[in-house]
């Protein structure tokens, strides 16, 4: 039943290797954009403020597979970027990462600001007492707290975004689930072992993934 793993046409290791790069690439991007993100939700400027506001709405609210294809046809084939030189399977992969940080990017911003909300605010208004800048203030004391508040809700996101990797295939990223779409068509008589292949795969990625945060995130939690 599993004998197509024997054949070298199929680097299943490879494809999830891509899937696994894709995804850290992805979440370190996306973690500092979705902290900037949060930092404008609350900021005291306006206009910083209504920025943060639309984009999240906008981005978190548009499908991903169109934000991917956006940046392959917008970005690479309209304008020609393609950030840096390279392989059209290089630059497909850092225009995948591109759309999946700036998805992705949104629901990490709000997963900090709700944990900025758990943050008293009597600790920010003592620390600009102190002659603390709001930068300063957002920086020292509130988004420390904030990511431990978070931790959980920051879990559920990098799963989703592990699994949300598979939408790269839309722009012929090599990754897992291209590569499985490529079994199914080849592999018709070993369907449902193709599946039980890759669904193992992904549960092998998020399931330690998930143990090993909420296991912090108790650690971390806050108590009152």
């Amino acid at each position: 039943m599993f004998d197509f793993l024997n054949n070298p046409q199929y680097d299943v290791l490879g494809a999830f290797w891509v899937t696994v790069q894709l995804t850290l690439w992805s979440a370190a991007g996306s973690l500092v954009w979705g902290t900037l993100l949060a930092g404008m939700r609350v900021s005291p400027v306006p206009l910083m403020r209504a920025f943060g506001t639309t984009y999240v709405n906008l981005v978190r609210n548009t499908p991903l597979t169109l934000l991917i294809i956006g940046c392959s046809l917008g970005l690479s084939q309209t304008l020609g970027i393609t950030l840096g030189g390279g392989s059209f399977k290089d630059i497909g992969f850092r225009l995948a990462v591109l759309g999946l940080i700036a998805y992705t990017g949104t629901f990490v911003c709000e997963a900090l600001r709700s944990g900025i909300n758990t943050v008293p605010t009597g600790q920010a208004e003592a620390a600009r007492a102190l002659g603390l800048t709001f930068f300063q203030v957002l920086a020292l004391i509130v988004l420390p707290q904030a990511f431990r508040a978070a931790v959980a809700p920051l879990t559920n996101v990098l799963i989703a975004l592990t699994k949300n990797t598979t939408v790269a295939a839309a722009i012929g990223v090599a990754e897992a689930s291209l590569l499985m779409k490529e079994m199914i068509e080849n592999e018709a008589d070993a369907l449902f072992a193709v599946f039980a292949v890759f669904a193992l795969g992904f549960i092998v990625l998020t399931l330690p993934t998930g143990l090993l945060l909420g296991w912090v995130a108790r650690r971390t939690a806050v108590k009152r």
